[in-house]
């Protein structure tokens, strides 16, 4: 197997970046993983919705357990199921209510324990175990026979009241009142952006529901990585370790030898100037030189002896036309 510090580093960055991007947007959809989600889906019937959707906590005695899921219609009353993620135990007779959250209205879902055991997940809790936020019948009702209880001199000095105190309201709180009317405006006026934000948010659960095995075969990869760059630490602290030491000794060794290098290098210089000074000369004495040493090749290459001749050695005796007989 290839050492892994001896690896591409740039596909190694490129393989890095990837598993990160995929972890974080793993996370928003950790419920629906095979060995991470899990959990339990459970039904409930209510005759109004309420305001509750989907993503919405499910609460038990105040601790969230788990989530709505889905909202749908179901012929004259809407069906919530919800996913339960937690070892909360509720018996087969409990109760479900719609309540409110927070006062911009955000809703849960409140279960209320009853019986012994554990609710069967194919029974969904009825209409008449369950509870919805508001009922607009009810709700006018009541408040036809509480108009008939209210004090109407006391309630417009009431409104006197708090009209003289909206007059010495300070500054900055009008502002922040004009800020959160103007954020609420600019949420509206966004609605489009941000449901198809939510719906490409769907389209990448959906696709890493559909690449799951994908994923955790990435993370089981993933695994054997760091195991293996924690059991290559010993091995890499030594490296780091002696190329420290290898630093120390080169810096002790030019520091050493600072004072026998400076003599040699001022020496040096002084030949360079002199060679540089002679340039001329040393091109023409290795231009002549080349004859030279050709003419004694030749000489030399015949063997372990010289082979040359000398002209007029001895000298040619001049013989008169006509001397020989």
């Amino acid at each position: 197997m290839k050492p892994f510090r001896e690896r591409n580093p740039v596909i190694v960055g490129m393989v890095s970046i990837g598993v990160l991007v995929l972890l974080f947007v793993a996370t928003f959809r950790l419920q629906d993983l095979p060995i991470i989600g899990g959990g339990t889906i459970y039904r409930a019937d209510f005759s109004e919705a309420g305001g509750l959707k989907e993503g919405d906590e499910v609460r038990i005695a105040g601790v969230r357990v788990g989530k709505v899921e889905s909202i749908e219609l179901d012929g004259d009353h809407v069906e919530v199921a919800f996913r339960i993620t937690s070892d909360a135990e509720f018996g087969p007779d409990t109760r479900a209510q719609v309540k409110v959250q927070t006062i911009l209205g955000s809703m849960f879902l409140a279960l209320e324990p009853e019986g012994e055991g554990q609710l069967d997940a194919d029974d969904a809790i009825p209409l008449e175990r369950t509870t919805s936020s508001f009922d607009v019948v009810d709700a006018f009702s009541g408040l036809a026979e509480t108009a008939e209880d209210i004090d109407t001199d006391q309630l417009a000095d009431s409104l006197t009241t708090i009209a003289d105190l909206t007059r010495t309201t300070p500054e900055s709180f009008q502002k922040a009142l004009d800020g959160v009317s103007a954020l609420s405006e600019n949420i509206a006026a966004r609605d489009g952006q941000i449901n198809s934000l939510l719906k490409n948010l769907n389209r990448v659960s959906g696709v890493l529901d559909e690449r799951d095995d994908d994923i955790i075969k990435l993370m089981e990869d993933s695994d054997v990585l760091f195991r293996e760059l924690v059991a290559r630490r010993a091995q890499v602290h030594d490296l780091l370790t002696s190329t420290a030491q290898l630093s120390d000794e080169l810096t002790q060794l030019v520091r050493g030898s600072r004072e026998d290098l400076a003599p040699a290098l001022a020496k040096l210089e002084s030949v360079l100037a002199v060679l540089n000074k002679n340039e001329d000369n040393l091109d023409n004495s290795l231009r002549l030189m080349a004859p030279f040493y050709r003419v004694f090749a030749s000489t030399l290459g015949s063997g372990p002896w010289f082979d040359t001749f000398i002209y007029n050695l001895p000298p040619i005796p001049n013989i008169p036309n006509g001397g020989v007989s």
